[in-house]
């Protein structure tokens, strides 16, 4: 089969055939139908996240059973799937609890690039290839955990569901379930794209009264309103903590969705006494966030992260296809351009130059 290989940070993605071994115990193959293309594989290529390599990218997928390993219970071949980024085991105590995207064993897999087994499927002339995030869906096919697959509806497209692997689960899910937000309470949501747009959409969902959103460029500016944010801030022309405070005296909940140090003080300092701020985006290695300790000793704030939305998949993910079917969560307009596996580094440069909210590639 043909897949997308990163062998070394900051150069290319390289199609190539390689090879993949049948699925195990517990695991599946799936044909891949669609992938969304996210900021967090990019972090890899530019060497910001270190995973082992070789390694075939993608996290965000949309695809189709064809075969089941053994003691594989919860799918069957012919099953539509979405394979969510974040893996949880089903067995630790935030698992138990309903709370998988706490489970820590993601991380080992995220480490090791195996898959949940501890093994790897995936060869090139002898030599194994990483699954990122336990999946590595920049391909025609890939082996996965049954945990990793989700079942949905067979009449969604997984062209446009595929983002719910990752970006739109985790905007969705941040607004919804991290923040909580509830009808009549106000939000402010920094960065505007494909997660923060989600969690725009996600808060509208909600109820909320007044939903702000901040970025630097109008386009994106522009498709929040479209997608239900009643006031936006251009960050390079207003101060937005003070034009939130202006416009809420204080919103009940902020977002950020960028992982950049000095906007997510700005994000502290735009609730209210009381108020929550949920952190979405991946900052880089090492960095050290300062902030005032009277911010929530005085003021009664609180600062929280959020993996994956805080969702719990296989309940969330089908009840956001349904969303999206009825017409209520218009995740396809998230969608700026289609590419196909041969134009996938064309469609990282486009993604780095902010040229796209969310690309797909059609395998």
């Amino acid at each position: 089969m043909r897949a997308a290989v990163l062998y070394e940070p900051n150069s290319p993605l390289r199609v190539e055939e390689v090879t993949l071994d049948e699925p195990q115990a517990e695991e599946v193959l799936v044909r891949i139908v669609a992938v969304g293309v996210c900021h967090t594989d990019l972090h890899v290529i530019k060497g910001d996240i270190p995973v082992p390599m070789p390694v075939v990218l993608g996290h965000e997928a949309g695809g189709i059973v064809e075969k089941a390993g053994p003691c594989v219970a919860t799918l069957q071949p012919g099953d539509h799937v979405v394979l969510m980024a974040v893996f949880s085991c089903g067995k630790c105590r935030h698992c138990a609890a309903g709370k998988p995207s706490l489970c820590p064993t993601f991380l080992t897999s995220l480490v090791t690039g195996a898959l949940p087994s501890g093994g790897k499927r995936l060869h090139k002339d002898g030599q194994e290839l990483s699954h990122f995030f336990a999946q590595a869906s920049f391909a025609e096919y890939a082996v996965v955990h049954e945990r990793t697959a989700v079942k949905i509806r067979g009449d969604a497209p997984l062209e446009t569901v595929c983002l719910l692997g990752c970006g739109v689960s985790t905007g969705v899910g941040a607004a919804i379930n991290a923040a909580g937000i509830r009808a009549g309470e106000s939000i402010v949501i920094y960065g505007c794209g494909g997660v923060g747009l989600s969690a725009v959409m996600g808060a509208k969902m909600a109820g909320a009264s007044k939903i702000i959103a901040v970025d630097v460029l109008d386009r994106k500016l522009q498709m929040a309103k479209e997608l239900g944010a009643d006031d936006v801030i251009n960050a390079s022309q207003e101060n937005p903590t003070q034009r939130v405070i202006e416009l809420t005296g204080g919103a009940d909940y902020a977002i950020e969705c960028i992982g950049n140090l000095d906007v997510i003080a700005q994000a502290v300092s735009s609730i209210r006494f009381g108020g929550k701020c949920v952190l979405v985006g991946t900052s880089p290695p090492g960095s050290a966030l300062s902030v005032s300790p009277n911010e929530f000793v005085v003021m009664g704030k609180t600062l929280t992260g959020c993996l994956q939305g805080s969702i719990v998949p296989s309940i969330d993910v089908p009840k956001y296809v349904d969303w999206y079917m009825e017409g209520t969560l218009p995740i396809d307009k998230l969608i700026t351009r289609n590419y196909s596996l041969d134009g996938i580094n064309e469609a990282f440069e486009a993604l780095e130059k902010g040229e796209t909210i969310r690309s797909v590639i059609r395998i």
